[in-house]
């Protein structure tokens, strides 16, 4: 790092002017921009302070402990990371929690006894993004298994050990309509999609074919702990052991799917669907569930450990199978109201992705009629409800928050477009920033408003338009100059007598 950008970083973080940083102020800089102490990109840095000793760190000092991460240290503290006022965000994200909690709707997952016994109102929310920003709300350190929210993990490894072609030989990329569990394939005689139970079989059968169990099981354990940045998945027993004695309906489906030739010659069943139970029944927690959208979110890279786990285009196909598939037979409605990529589980989670930006894992076990945790939907409507994370926003005017930007930029941006407008006399682009919230008073640098620059070209049809949205009429630009002393200097005489008309 420069001199001069490494002394700009300690600056930012010496609230206090007194030319020295505690360790906790550090920390705490970087946990305001998203980035936590349990970060893997940190532990160089904690090591070094904790080698270095002393309580306080002056520029020298500092610049010595940044090392590896004194990139993603300068653009955490400059607010150059994909959400810049993580704080604010963060708090959003609170707000939204708060609101929905309170939503007792909903019943726990009862067929497979260890769901069940789940603690009913536990409720928790992590966002990871990109950059490896991170805020967890709620329990979002307890475990649950990962049973449905399986199915893009296994999608995306067979995807990326077989390709396209090979696995849609044995497995659609359809809406079913039907149950998650229904006894029923396409007219190809084929599992409809990777996201429903007979999918899921299907994509397990495929992945390692020619390993022992035990070494297909590693893969799948070192899978998921890659794609959370290392942290180990636990395995639950008991849940397994419950999947399998409750699991008639997935005998069925496998039996189903080896009488109309659809998985692999030479395909077991019984070891094809232990798999498949022993994917459902890993452990994670909220937080290493966001930390897994995130590696999607981020075309396949982990954000914290920059592993490439998958392809590009492994992650567009998984994420287009979860936008079209991912939530049941809820799907297309929460594609239509939600319109990100997510994909549910009866273990209450459902993981939302905002490819290029985020993901959102939300856990709470009580589900809806779908089987969709009742919480979770809920919280992610009031989310695009108050961001612009809808896929399609971007093609329609909206007054919806946009995070990737920071607001002082957004506000600054809207000011100097409705300056140009008025001087132009665009009277259609000042309806749209009116319909998106902007104060057609706010001024340049100047002081310069709206209506100085339309005074001073004479745009009169602008002027009667900002006249009716009630503007001051008298604000002073930063050499004292009034609308009405623009319109005089320049002679636009039509201005001067509708603004000396406003007046009287």
């Amino acid at each position: 790092m420069r001199k001069n950008e490494l002394a700009s970083v300690f600056q930012a973080m010496d609230h206090d002017r007194k030319g020295k940083l505690t360790k906790d102020r550090i920390l705490e800089s970087l946990s305001n921009a998203g980035i936590l102490s349990n970060d893997v990109r940190l532990s160089a840095l904690l090591r070094r302070m904790e080698v270095a000793g002393g309580s306080l760190f002056g520029l020298k000092t500092f610049g010595s402990l940044l090392d590896s991460c004194e990139s993603l240290i300068s653009r955490a503290v400059r607010g150059e990371l994909v959400i810049p006022e993580f704080q604010a965000f963060s708090e959003s994200l609170k707000n939204i929690y708060d609101e929905t909690r309170h939503d007792a709707d909903g019943a726990v997952a009862s067929y497979i006894p260890q769901l069940a016994r789940v603690p009913a109102d536990n409720f928790a929310v992590a966002v990871s993004t990109i950059d490896g920003q991170q805020c967890v709300i709620g329990d979002a350190d307890y475990n649950f298994t990962l049973q449905s929210s399986c199915k893009p993990l296994l999608y995306a490894a067979a995807l990326e050990e077989l390709g396209v072609e090979k696995v849609h030989s044995h497995v659609g990329r359809e809406p079913s309509g039907l149950s998650f569990n229904e006894l029923s394939l396409n007219k190809d005689g084929l599992p409809h999609n990777p996201m429903i139970n007979a999918g899921a079989i299907m994509t397990s059968s495929l992945i390692r074919r020619g390993c022992s169990s035990a070494d297909r099981l590693e893969y799948l354990h070192n899978l998921v702990k890659t794609l959370s940045a290392g942290v180990t998945p636990n395995f639950n027993t008991a849940v397994w052991h419950s999947e399998r004695e409750t699991a008639d309906r997935n005998f069925a489906l496998a039996h189903h799917m080896r009488e109309h030739g659809a998985f692999p010659e030479g395909t077991q069943i019984v070891p094809t669907l232990d798999y498949y139970f022993s994917a459902c029944s890993m452990e994670v927690t909220a937080r290493t569930m966001s930390t897994i959208g995130a590696t999607f979110a981020n075309g396949g890279v982990c954000p914290s450990t920059g592993d490439k786990v998958f392809s590009e285009d492994t992650v567009k196909n998984t994420l287009s199978m979860m936008y079209s598939c991912g939530m049941y037979d809820y799907s297309g409605e929460f594609a239509f109201t939600v319109g990100i990529p997510a994909k549910s589980a009866v273990s209450g989670v459902v993981l939302a992705i905002v490819p290029n930006v985020l993901s959102i894992a939300v856990w709470s076990p009580k589900l809806d009629s779908c089987g969709n945790s009742v919480r979770g939907v809920a919280f992610l409507k009031k989310l695009v409800e108050r961001f612009s994370f809808h896929n399609y926003d971007g093609l329609v005017e909206s007054k919806k928050s946009d995070p990737r930007r920071r607001s002082a930029v957004v506000a600054t941006d809207q000011t100097y477009q409705a300056i140009y407008a008025a001087s132009v006399g665009d009277t259609n682009e000042l309806k749209r920033l009116v319909a998106r919230g902007h104060d057609l008073n706010t001024a340049d640098y100047d002081g310069r408003t709206p209506l100085h620059l339309a005074a001073a070209e004479g745009q009169i049809e602008v002027v009667r338009f900002l006249m009716r949205h009630k503007v001051h009429t008298e604000p002073k630009d930063r050499w004292g100059f009034r609308p009405i002393d623009d319109a005089k200097r320049h002679k636009r005489n039509a201005v001067i007598e509708e603004l000396s008309r406003m007046a009287a």
